[in-house]
């Protein structure tokens, strides 16, 4: 039998076994996905009023990564809902990963400055999660912020009446600590899968 009939596997196997260490390693050293809202312009300077009506900025949310939902206090049905399921996604990730959720702050900025004051708001965020900061201001600031997060928003009814709707984006922003946009949080999922999505882009 020719010699290299017997050798060439063994040299195969060998530098199987040579080469499987560093292909782990290349395989651990593999860049992570870039965020769906890479590039994206979304996203600006936060500059509004809280629900204890103190003045927030971006410095006040410095190394927080920050999750936003923009809606209205008054909304009889899609806004509740959805900060309902956001929330709960929330504590469950609170629940299961502490740490990476102490470095989210979750904000609700409303599209109704007119009613939203921050009286209502404190009553309004306080029922779903008590690290939810409501935000309101002048209508000329929410038409700035809306601006700059894509949000569109229009009220519904008779001009001067009280009792009006309004019609809006529903969306949710995951922002990171430097106020980029990382991706749309899944408003309507349930809280696993929510917790899963906030948790694979917190770094």
């Amino acid at each position: 039998m020719c010699p290299g009939a017997m050798t060439f596997p063994l040299f195969r196997r060998a530098a199987c076994a040579a080469f499987a260490p560093l292909l782990m390693i290349a395989a651990c050293s593999a860049p992570a996905p870039a965020p769906p809202l890479a590039d994206a312009r979304i996203g600006g300077p936060l500059m509004l009023t809280t629900q204890d009506g103190q003045r927030l900025t971006d410095a006040d949310l410095a190394g927080k990564y920050r999750l936003i939902y923009f809606g209205y206090s008054y909304c009889p049905d899609v806004c509740p809902v959805d900060l309902q399921n956001l929330m709960a996604g929330f504590a469950a990730l609170e629940k299961s990963d502490p740490a990476v959720a102490a470095r989210i702050q979750p904000i609700f900025v409303s599209i109704d400055p007119a009613r939203d004051t921050p009286a209502q708001l404190k009553t309004y965020v306080r029922a779903f999660h008590p690290r939810l900061i409501g935000l309101t201001g002048t209508d000329a600031e929410i038409a700035r912020v809306a601006k700059d997060y894509a949000v569109f928003y229009q009220r519904e009814g008779k001009p001067g009446a009280a009792d009006y709707l309004m019609n809006h984006s529903r969306i949710a922003y995951l922002m990171g600590p430097d106020g980029k946009p990382i991706a749309l949080a899944p408003h309507d999922a349930k809280p696993e899968a929510i917790a899963a999505e906030l948790k694979q882009w917190v770094r």
